[in-house]
């Protein structure tokens, strides 16, 4: 018997494996800002911590990176992306991800940079504060 294939976290009408679990896997590299914003909630979202520093500016990057078990990452709204497209080599991604912690529902809304280092696009971090509501 096989399991059935759970669509992608990131919200595009696509299951896991084909959308987001490419680039988590290695297979493939986000070829856009976006993607590889929608690659990092996913990350989020399936608790892959080693996707997330791998995707990281080494700038920004922190030394190791501790998910919270209670904390449930459960949609994604991409609300507005500058640049990041397959020719550019700078970009930004506005987006709210919304989670659930606790028995609550809560959102992070961020407007974050990316960079494209060796070929690959990375997150540098916010460009504005983080709000969360």
């Amino acid at each position: 018997m096989t399991s059935p294939v759970l669509p992608c976290p990131c919200g595009l009408p696509a299951a896991y494996p084909a959308c987001c679990g490419r680039f988590h896997s290695g297979a493939q590299q986000a070829p856009t800002a976006e993607l590889l914003m929608r690659s990092r909630f996913s990350a989020f979202a399936v608790g892959d911590t080693a996707y997330l520093l791998r995707s990281w500016h080494p700038s920004t990057r922190p030394g190791r990176l501790d998910l919270d078990p209670e904390q449930r990452w459960e949609r994604l709204e991409i609300l507005g992306t500058a640049r990041g497209g397959i020719f550019d080599t700078e970009g930004s991604v506005e987006f709210r991800a919304h989670y659930r912690e606790g028995g609550h529902t809560g959102s992070l809304h961020e407007h974050s940079a990316f960079s494209r280092e060796g070929g690959a696009w990375v997150y540098v971090g916010p460009l504005s504060p983080v709000e969360f509501d």
